[in-house]
C-alpha cells in the first residue's frame, strides 16, 4: 500500500514539475501587429481571456490570424480598450501545455504597445 502511495505521489511531483517548467520557460518570445478582431473571457471552470489579431502585411492583402491567451486582466483591460486601433502585441510562446486550463493557445500575451511606440 505505502508503495502504491508513493509511486502515486511521484507521478504527481513529476506532473506538477513538468507543469511548472512549461509555464515558466518560454519556447519564443516576440512581437505581432495588427487589429485584434476577436477578445472575449472564455472556459467551463479556468476563465482565459482568449483572442485573434489580424496580421495585415499590406492594404488589400488577405489577413494572416493570430490566435492567442492573455492571463494578466491589466492587460486583457488595454486589449480592450484598444480594440479597432493597431496595435503590437508582445508574448511569449510556450510549448507542451498540459491542459487547456491554462489558455487555448500556447501563446501568452506579456505586454501592449502602441504602433507609435516602435
Amino acid at each position: 500500500m505505502f508503495k502504491l502511495i508513493g509511486f502515486l505521489a511521484v507521478i504527481l511531483g513529476l506532473f506538477v514539475g513538468y507543469t511548472f517548467f512549461v509555464l515558466t520557460w518560454s519556447y519564443s518570445v516576440g512581437d505581432r501587429a495588427g487589429y485584434v478582431q476577436k477578445f472575449s473571457k472564455k472556459g467551463w471552470i479556468c476563465k482565459t481571456w482568449e483572442g485573434e489579431i489580424a496580421l495585415v502585411t499590406m492594404p488589400g492583402t488577405v489577413a494572416e490570424k493570430f490566435y492567442f491567451t492573455v492571463k494578466d486582466e491589466d492587460i486583457a483591460k488595454k486589449i480592450n480598450q484598444s480594440m479597432g486601433q493597431r496595435m503590437v502585441l508582445e508574448y511569449e510562446e510556450h510549448v507542451g501545455i498540459p491542459n487547456s486550463c491554462f489558455g487555448e493557445t500556447g501563446y501568452y500575451i506579456t505586454g501592449i504597445k502602441d504602433i507609435l511606440e516602435q
